[in-house]
């Protein structure tokens, strides 16, 4: 582990980069990759995947086509406003995971895209899927197909993942799969943009800290240092590791569902980004099974020691409690500002 000297004004102490495993997504020993997925998920839920087949031209042309629609004004990106479905744009402070620490909210703008689901199926309606408003194909010609193929590659790749999830809990391979968990998958890719500004001292946060919902988050950034992971949310003071950029990884790490599947015994970490006043660029990408799978603790996870910590929920009105939360949270701290 490298030390570096902090670049904010969070405090005088020295920042660690924090060292990951790092899994290899071509490597045909299941087995010895579960083992390493395991392990990475005991310790924080945090780790990279290399050789994951999305390719450096899919991936550059994604972000260059993000880079496209920040850069356009204010004015044309509130056409595509985030609507009911939570998908379209979001401007700076649209959200503030932490109002403890955080001041006006997140520094950074976003754009939610989510699996479309065509119009004759009979779930189209529901909450989490739906058409997505799409930029003027006038203004940003070839955006939305660039998107749609990153969006399919993302999610191959979170399949991939999912079955080395299922072997490090002693499930079968195929076990998430099934076209009741990621056969009809909430999957949502987001782009961000983040100006750069970041003060702890005044709480001022590219994100504040927060753990992601769901089941998978694929993280794809480029190369700007600002991920920052809190292995232990208990300790105190709180102990923040930057993640570093590795050349053609993807950083991975799994969210609150996953922990509640496994019945705690994954982690899904807190994690933050502060920034060192260089713009930044970054594409997560969360998968959630199917709108009515039911998320309850895996037989694997339970015994008479380790009974079931959670009560079996709906993956819908998980996310949509989780969704309405964090909407509270900020209604809650603009009524007090």
């Amino acid at each position: 582990m490298r030390e570096m000297e902090p670049k904010t004004h969070e405090d005088a102490s020295i920042i660690q980069e924090s060292s990951l495993t790092c899994i290899d997504l071509t490597n045909t020993d299941l087995h010895k990759s579960a083992l390493l997925l395991k392990q990475a998920c005991l310790d924080c839920g945090f780790f990279y995947v290399i050789n994951h087949g999305i390719s450096e031209e899919v991936m550059n042309k994604a972000f260059e086509q993000s880079k496209k629609f920040f850069d356009l004004p204010l004015e044309e990106k509130m056409k595509v406003l985030k609507n009911e479905k939570h998908r379209g744009y979001t401007p700076l402070y649209d959200q503030i995971p932490d109002p403890e620490n955080q001041v006006l909210g997140d520094h950074k703008e976003g754009y939610y895209i989510g699996a479309e689901v065509p119009r004759d199926d009979p779930q189209w309606d529901q909450p989490f899927y739906g058409p997505n408003p799409w930029p003027n194909p006038d203004v940003l010609p070839g955006w939305r197909e660039t998107m749609e193929i990153y969006h399919q590659e993302a999610l191959r790749v979170c399949k991939a993942i999912a079955k080395l999830l299922a072997l490090a809990l002693d499930l079968d391979v195929d076990y998430f799969d099934s076209s009741e968990m990621l056969g009809k998958p909430i999957s949502t890719m987001r782009l961000l943009h983040y100006e750069g500004k970041s003060d702890p001292s005044k709480g001022i946060y590219g994100t504040g800290a927060h753990s992601d919902y769901g089941m998978i988050t694929l993280l794809a950034t480029d190369g700007v240092m600002g991920l920052q992971i809190c292995k232990d949310r208990n300790v105190k003071p709180q102990k923040w590791e930057y993640v570093p950029s590795i050349e053609g990884a993807i950083v991975v790490n799994i969210g609150d569902m996953m922990e509640r599947w496994s019945n705690g015994l994954f982690k899904s970490t807190l994690h933050r980004v502060i920034l060192n006043g260089q713009n930044r660029y970054s594409i997560p990408f969360f998968v959630e099974p199917s709108h009515d799978c039911i998320i309850e603790c895996l037989p694997t996870c339970q015994s008479k020691n380790n009974l079931p910590k959670y009560p079996a929920i709906k993956c819908s009105t998980y996310l949509k409690q989780r969704y309405e939360e964090s909407h509270a949270k900020l209604s809650s701290y603009k009524n007090q500002t």
